[in-house]
């Protein structure tokens, strides 16, 4: 049996009117270990038939098989398979990768068959070695001479083995010497077992062939051979391996050919980032915006009491009876302080009056309240210190003030610790000032004091009612469960719903649920701008595969599956949106630096969910939009690329 064999290949070009025929009715067979010839004049057809042979194209008609094997049934990927495993190819060209080294396009065959790295960096310098290019290993494309690359052509073909080396014009390009050299090498081969088939207009190159085919207008015309009798060859194709190494080899290799790409082309990859940069900042920064004013909003709400419940009299805020109501007491106070779920109750009244302090009379409001109840608001001192359980037991005339009263009375810078003065004509010492609240609730300029409820009560107001009870939740209990625990006790007590509650929990929650909408809404049109980065990444893509359609055609011819190919352009698409997403985090922090430097209500306040979900979107991004133009890439026609410029 043969080793090739054809039969009746028709190829046909174009479509309608503009439909021609190249190849009609050709039908040849080909010994392992034979030397053929394939001559004829340009437009002759001689090219397609060597590169229908090659599968990198396929005929319209016929039947063409290897050792037995039909070929027109076989996938894109089995094609590839018969090239990097039985074929080697040496073009007119070189076509020669000038990003890598001769070391490196002789190995790159290999890659795709498994050989593992140590083993076909030694198998390409031997095969250099043996080509007479000792000391061209490093060296680029451009760094040699036309006869060194077609060398190093010829290298890359045996590198799989070469078991049949195609030979398009392999010296059309050379000067008479170094075509006379590549000719020595091919005798060679062809002396080692190798099938040759050269492809070649010139009859004199021909004639170094064993056997000879001339082709005319698509037809073979003449067929001839110098010796029937073919030695039996030897030669095999190298064995593809599969293992972790393999997976690890082609992923690598395609990683590399990714980083040359970016790097080749700087400000291109630069202005794609821009968008993905842009995008990523701008997620980052509104989220970490609306996490510093949510966190300042809740910080001034934890001023007025964190995880508090506060009962009032009346039926909400805004009821003008809750004045004459008069049936919150300090007995419900102690009641409510009994309960399992309760940290601490504070019973609260106020009145505003007269501040009389030497020659000054000023208004303020005096709070009577139990001794946690600076604790309870998150209170602190700036001096002295606060009345204690002693001091509400006996009713002692004691006050703590604020700042804004320390201010007017004590404006010398005097100490206010141990001053008397008189609130509705009644004594009071001084044993503490509060530090200033930086709060956005409240009247920053109102004069505020605290004592003893019972010193309010029963020394200054006269009455026995209260105007509110602060409650304490523990911070292991629901304070929706305490707030309804405490309602019901009240109703309990009083016999009908004279009173109503106020959870700083569920303003907490309503703050929250409304700062988180406000991200959410501005996050999603920031996310408008990542959507645009990434069609600029498509597009990018498309161009890169467009300018590069000649290498993926010389990767494929050298045996690269569909899958290579997909996956070097994808992880070009991946490279350049992660490198724009983490350029933009740090964009980010470099505004959040300025701000925060300028800004002092509130933090820009980073999280790190935030940053790593920016990353995650930048790869997704990458995967989204890359794909396209990757697959595209991989679904060219291997001949069709080749013949691109």
């Amino acid at each position: 049996m043969s080793l090739i064999e054809c039969k009746n290949i028709n190829r046909y070009f174009g479509s309608g009117e503009n439909r021609v025929q190249v190849l009609k009715d050709v039908s040849l067979s080909v010994e392992k270990g034979d030397f053929v010839a394939i001559i004829g004049q340009s437009g002759s057809g001689k090219s397609t038939l060597m590169n229908i042979l090659g599968c990198l194209d396929t005929a319209t008609s016929g039947s063409y098989r290897i050792n037995g094997i039909e070929t027109a049934k076989m996938e894109a990927d089995e094609l590839a398979a018969l090239r990097r495993k039985r074929f080697g190819f040496i073009f007119q060209r070189y076509n020669l990768l000038s990003s890598l080294t001769a070391r490196d396009n002789v190995a790159l065959p290999a890659v795709y068959v498994g050989i593992e790295q140590k083993e076909r960096e030694a198998r390409a310098e031997k095969l250099l070695h043996d080509l007479g290019l000792q000391g061209k290993e490093g060296n680029k494309p451009n760094e040699l001479s036309g006869g060194q690359q077609q060398r190093v052509s010829i290298a890359r073909a045996l590198m799989n083995g070469g078991e049949i080396i195609f030979a398009d014009e392999p010296t059309g390009a050379l000067d008479t010497a170094s075509g006379q050299n590549v000719m020595e090498i091919l005798h060679d081969l062809h002396a080692q077992g190798h099938t040759i088939i050269m492809v070649t207009h010139d009859p004199g190159i021909a004639a170094n062939a064993n056997r000879v085919i001339e082709i005319r207008d698509g037809e073979i015309i003449a067929d001839t051979s110098k010796n029937t009798d073919i030695p039996h060859s030897q030669v095999q194709a190298v064995a593809e391996k599969t293992s972790w190494a393999f997976y690890k080899d082609q992923f690598m290799e395609s990683f590399r050919m990714s980083v040359q790409a970016i790097l080749a082309h700087k400000m291109r990859s630069l202005l794609t980032m821009l968008g993905i940069i842009i995008g990523i900042a701008s997620v980052v920064s509104v989220v970490a915006l609306g996490n510093g004013s949510q966190q300042k909003i809740l910080e001034n709400i934890s001023a007025m009491g964190t995880n508090t419940i506060s009962v009032y009299p009346g039926s909400g805020f805004g009821d003008r009876r809750s004045n004459r109501i008069r049936t919150l007491t300090v007995a419900d106070a102690e009641a409510i302080a009994k309960q399992s779920y309760v940290a601490s109750v504070t019973p609260m009244t106020s009145q505003n009056a007269t501040l009389t302090y030497r020659n000054m009379d000023l208004t303020a409001q005096l709070y009577g309240a139990g001794d946690q109840y600076f604790d309870v608001r998150g209170m602190k001192l700036a001096q002295g210190r606060f009345y204690d359980a002693d001091d509400v037991k006996n009713s002692h005339s004691v006050v703590v003030i604020d700042d804004n009263t320390n201010n007017k009375l004590f404006a010398d810078g005097s100490n206010p610790i141990g001053r008397t003065v008189l609130f509705n004509k009644r004594p009071l010492q001084i044993i503490g000032v509060t530090q200033k609240e930086e709060n956005a609730f409240g009247d920053s300029d109102s004069l505020q004091m605290w004592s003893p409820y019972t010193t309010v009560i029963n020394k200054i107001s006269g009455q026995r009612d209260i105007n509110s009870i602060t409650v304490k939740v523990k911070d292991d209990v629901s304070s929706t469960a305490a707030e309804n625990g405490v309602k019901a006790l009240l109703l309990a007590r009083h016999g009908k719903q004279d009173f109503f509650t106020r959870n700083s929990d569920s303003i907490k929650q309503t703050i929250e649920a409304t700062t988180g909408t406000m991200k959410l809404l501005i996050s999603s049109i920031a996310v408008i701008s990542l959507v645009v980065g990434g069609i600029g990444v498509m597009n990018i893509m498309l161009v890169s595969v467009t300018e590069r359609t000649k290498e993926i055609g010389v990767r494929m011819a050298i045996g690269a599956r569909q899958g290579n190919i997909l996956q070097q352009f994808l992880i070009e698409a991946v490279m350049i949106c992660l490198i724009g997403g983490l350029a933009g985090v740090m964009l980010s922090g470099a505004i959040g630096m300025v701000f925060n430097y300028f800004v002092k209500d509130f933090p820009m306040a980073f999280s790190t969910f935030s940053i790593i979900a920016a990353v995650l979107s930048a790869t997704v991004i990458g995967v989204v939009f890359g794909f396209m133009p990757a697959k595209r890439a991989s679904k060219l026609n291997p001949i069709d690329a080749l013949a691109q410029d």
